[in-house]
């Protein structure tokens, strides 16, 4: 009887080290990038980033092009508002459409704003940030601008912020 309680015993002090050795966790940490990889990760972020401000430039172009039209109808609606020879249906489309180009530039507003976050935050981008700086002002200008229902204004505005725009896609393909 007391072999077997000491075999019981020796199995269960045995079986408890085993269990304690047993949580040690193995962890290897990540080696750091190679510089080529590194190299690589950074073109990438660039040809990323510059993608985005294509895009903002491609965006805001268009807009402004489309801008011209709307902007000679709302101040023709406006004109013949002061005369009273517009319908009150006449009235409301013009409304409708000053809303949806005020809430067009509020738009590029919000998007420049989040393209200079990113360049600012991201360390790849950060040399190009510099340049950048400042588009999301002047699109906050043409929505103020728009605001106040200076719609040719704003748009010459955007033009100026398309210029900075290109600007920093020509450093960046540099």
């Amino acid at each position: 009887m007391k072999r077997i309680a000491f075999t019981l015993l020796a199995t269960l002090l045995l079986t408890a080290s085993s269990a304690f050795s047993q949580t040690r966790s193995r962890s290897s940490k990540p080696k750091p990038p190679t510089p080529a990889q590194q190299t690589q990760r950074a073109a990438q972020v660039r040809t990323e980033g510059a993608q985005r401000v294509a895009e903002q430039v491609k965006n805001i172009a268009l807009f402004t092009y489309l801008l011209g039209g709307i902007s000679s109808s709302i101040a023709a609606v406006d004109e013949a508002a002061k005369k009273n020879e517009v319908s009150p249906a006449g009235l409301q489309a013009n409304q409708d459409s000053k809303a949806k180009v005020k809430n067009g530039f509020r738009g590029f507003r919000e998007g420049l704003d989040q393209l200079e976050i990113k360049f600012r935050t991201t360390p790849e981008l950060q040399p190009y940030y510099i340049k950048l700086a400042g588009v999301a002002a002047g699109a906050a200008t043409a929505e103020e601008q728009a605001n106040a229902n200076q719609f040719n204004a704003a748009g010459r505005t955007m033009l100026n912020v398309i210029n900075r725009l290109t600007d920093v896609l020509v450093i960046m393909r540099q």
